[in-house]
């Protein structure tokens, strides 16, 4: 059972850095999408930055040129790079590994969670 475990989150003050690490425990990024998510209370959780198998990347339009998501195979190791925070980036962040196959039957859907990390940009 692959588990994902976020950390790095904390209470920074607006202009701030912060980097997000999700360990996986496995070698798992030749078969998943890598996302990470944030989620405000009250709120849906929302997509903040991807990495698909082929390195290609996309991110919010809020966080374009802040946040910067990245991996390292070896360590099977997932990052986010979040710099110049802003209040507005306040709210729990999850690592989300993403994989689906519409080409078997039963088509292969499964996503992956960690447990979440807070994120704090406050003066």
């Amino acid at each position: 059972q692959v588990q994902l475990v976020e950390s790095g989150g904390g209470l920074v003050q607006p202009g701030g850095s912060l980097r997000l690490s999700c360990t996986t425990g496995g070698n798992i990024f030749s078969m998943f999408t890598m996302n990470w998510y944030r989620q405000i209370p009250g709120t849906q959780r929302e997509l903040v930055a991807s990495l698909r198998r082929d390195s290609d990347t996309t991110y919010a339009d809020s966080v374009k040129g802040r946040f910067t998501i990245s991996r390292d195979n070896a360590k099977n190791t997932l990052y986010l790079q979040m710099n110049n925070l802003t209040p507005e980036d306040t709210a729990v962040y999850y690592c989300n590994a993403h994989h689906s196959n519409d080409l078997v039957t039963p088509p292969v859907n499964v996503d992956l969670w960690g447990q979440g990390t807070q994120v704090t940009v406050s003066s």
